[in-house]
């Protein structure tokens, strides 16, 4: 049996984890780069091994180094967790080759699923139809749009639409690009993209007794840069005849590779219903939390009595009950381009109540970085029908306490309660056709509610005295006027501002927000009655930086000086880097002097794995370029300046 397993991975999915280890008894071993020196699953497991570095390609993507660390800490196995070296043939052989167990399938099969080429054909044996691979040098505009796809790892890095044959060859390069820096194999293949589809796969269990597990379906269709965001199981609105023919199509392909342990079997079903096999991940998903949940199964428990070579527990699986959904929490701007955040993670709340799960790599305190992907959390909720365990998690959601950087939170809430996805209309293009209205900015009423409440917080922090109660007496009243003290706030993401009055009177404190009365203040809650209305606020100010949490929602204010200051300003047509990262490469014949139009990609920046274009924000001339192919910049860094032309673009020859 297993008694110390090391967990090749870091953050969230090495304390899912480490959690079931504890539950069983198992000792664990974490590996961790000089950039998680600190983090939370260094800190949960019982003996941690460096890795020196911080860049993946040097840290969790050295098979060799991994290896040596499970041997110099007396592992007996080892868990790959997902993404980095998860679906690597040759770590899985260098592994076992050391006389450690592998927990995942045998090394062949992750070889067979692998080569698209030969998963295809298995598939095609099982009878489901395939999208024909394309050549990309002989891609012509029928074969028009084209999604290029890494050939290994998955999670969406690699990828990339193409609707244009011109803007094939530059998008084959980032694409490629991209794949290595997050596998370390920078080969991309071609297929055809189907519009509006709907992304559903199979969950198998398989052991070396010649048992195979169909746990049932999932759709995780609502996907960000072909990155997952919200999944849930079972896959709604599928008719039997179809869910059937996946399940037998997914054990077909664990039995003709000899599958052993937990994998998933992925399909794009299209609108008119006709399932095309995708890949098969030989590895644990993101989402198996939800498949989890309405199983009641812990697969990574499965996942160690496989490896250990015993069977699954019975000939079928259990019968499912219920339905789960997941949503993938994000350190990012979706309003942005979902540009990555980075910086202190001062708090992070879920509600504990019945049916929430929370699966977290981060506690508050923790710092997010640039050389990871940004999810901080998978928040689950299990309930008995599919409405029931949508609007559950949308209020967990609703009254999760974040605090740090820009988060997808309010995206998310919003995406749960859309029409769309609450009546079960689902595919890939959900974000292409509703993200405007999902991030625009909020109910201003309430916002300036919440702006009203930090300025009261202030007053409170500054006031001279406190009940016992809690809540402050602003001094003694005296019968002089008085000026009202004003402060500003300017909300983020959104940047809309607010000017808050407010002065002590006879009956305690008055603001100049209409409508609003002071129920009570104190330095963290404040009570105010709008229109008959009572609400309470929670502010939590840091560094500038204000919080404000309601039962309805949070929001996040800038406190400002009282007046602007002139000299604030940035040069116009200024490239600022919009987050931490590498600068990967500039556009071919960039520099000083070039002409360059409007919207034109300039600079590539690589933050969190993947890439971000800085584009041209007007059409003119480059008079100034600070960046550099390797250069490491920090967010707001100068990279370069356009100043824009007075003539026709059109007559202009770009960079």
């Amino acid at each position: 049996m297993i008694k110390s397993l090391l967990v090749a991975n870091r953050g969230e999915i090495a304390c899912r984890i480490f959690r079931t280890c504890r539950a069983l008894g198992i000792a664990t071993v974490a590996v961790y780069s000089d950039a998680d020196a600190g983090a939370l699953h260094v800190r949960e497991a019982d003996t941690a091994v460096r890795l020196p570095g911080a860049a993946p390609a040097d840290t969790y993507l050295r098979g060799d180094l991994v290896v040596a660390a499970a041997l110099a800490a007396g592992a007996d196995a080892v868990h790959p967790g997902y993404g980095f070296l998860s679906e690597n043939a040759d770590f899985a052989a260098a592994v076992q080759d050391a006389g450690l167990r592998w927990i995942g399938p045998p090394v062949k099969a992750i070889e067979l699923m692998a080569s698209k080429t030969r998963a295809k054909e298995l598939m095609a044996a099982a009878g489901v139809p395939l999208l024909a691979p394309v050549d990309p040098a002989a891609a012509t505009a029928e074969d028009l749009p084209l999604l290029l796809k890494a050939a290994a790892g998955g999670g969406g890095r690699g990828m990339r639409i193409v609707r244009e044959l011109v803007d094939l060859p530059g998008e084959l390069t980032a694409a490629g690009a991209e794949a290595l820096s997050a596998f370390g194999d920078g080969e991309v293949f071609a297929e055809p993209y189907v519009e509006r589809g709907r992304h559903v796969e199979v969950q198998v269990m398989a052991d070396e007794h010649d048992g195979v597990w169909a746990l049932g379906t999932r759709d995780c269709s609502l996907q960000r840069r072909h990155q997952k965001v919200i999944e849930e199981a079972p896959a709604p609105g599928l008719p039997e005849e179809l869910r059937d023919r996946l399940h037998e199509a997914a054990v077909a392909a664990a039995r003709a590779v000899g599958y052993r342990g937990a994998g998933t079997v992925e399909f794009l079903v299209a609108s008119d219903g006709r399932p095309y096999f995708l890949e098969m991940n030989t590895r644990l998903q993101v989402e198996h939390p939800v498949t989890e949940e309405v199983f009641g199964l812990d697969l990574v428990a499965l996942q160690l009595r496989i490896a250990e070579g015993e069977p699954l527990p019975a000939a079928e699986p259990p019968s499912p009950s219920g339905h789960a959904v997941e949503a993938r929490l994000y350190a990012e701007d979706p309003a942005r381009d979902w540009q990555p955040q980075t910086g202190a993670l001062l708090s992070l709340r879920v509600p504990d109540e019945p049916g929430v799960r929370l699966d977290t790599g981060y506690t508050g305190g923790d710092t997010i970085g640039v050389h990871y992907d940004p999810m901080i959390a998978k928040v689950i909720a299990r309930a008995a029908t599919r409405a029931e365990a949508i609007r559950l998690l949308a209020r967990a959601l609703e009254r999760a306490r974040i605090h740090g950087p820009v988060t997808n939170r309010d995206l998310l809430v919003r995406s749960l309660r859309h029409p769309d996805f609450v009546g079960g209309r689902l595919d890939t293009g959900f974000y292409d056709r509703h993200l405007p209205e999902l991030t625009a900015p909020g109910d201003e009423t309430s916002a300036r509610l919440a702006a009203t409440a930090a300025a009261v917080a202030e007053a409170a922090r500054n006031a001279t005295s406190t009940t016992r109660g809690g809540f402050t007496r602003f001094g003694a009243w005296r019968n002089l006027p008085s000026q009202p003290q004003l402060r500003r706030y300017r909300s983020e993401p959104d940047g809309g501002e607010h000017e808050i009055t407010y002065r002590p009177t006879r009956d305690g404190l008055s603001t100049g927000t209409d409508g609003v009365r002071v129920v009570s203040a104190g330095r963290a809650r404040v009570t105010l009655e709008h229109d008959g209305v009572t609400r309470h606020f929670d502010v939590f100010p840091a560094d500038g930086t204000v919080y404000v949490d309601t039962a309805s929602g949070a929001y996040t204010f800038t406190a400002l000086p009282r007046f602007t200051d002139p000299a604030d300003r940035t040069e116009p047509g200024s490239l600022l880097a919009p987050m931490p990262g590498t600068v990967v490469r500039l556009a071919d014949g960039l520099a000083e002097g070039a002409a360059v139009v409007a919207g034109q990609p300039l600079i590539w920046l690589e933050a969190m794995k993947m890439e971000h274009r800085i584009l041209a924000p007007a059409s003119g001339t480059l008079t100034a370029l600070h960046a550099a192919p390797g250069l490491q910049v920090e967010v707001g860094a100068l990279l370069a300046v356009v100043t824009e032309s007075s003539t026709d673009p059109s007559e202009e020859q770009p960079a």
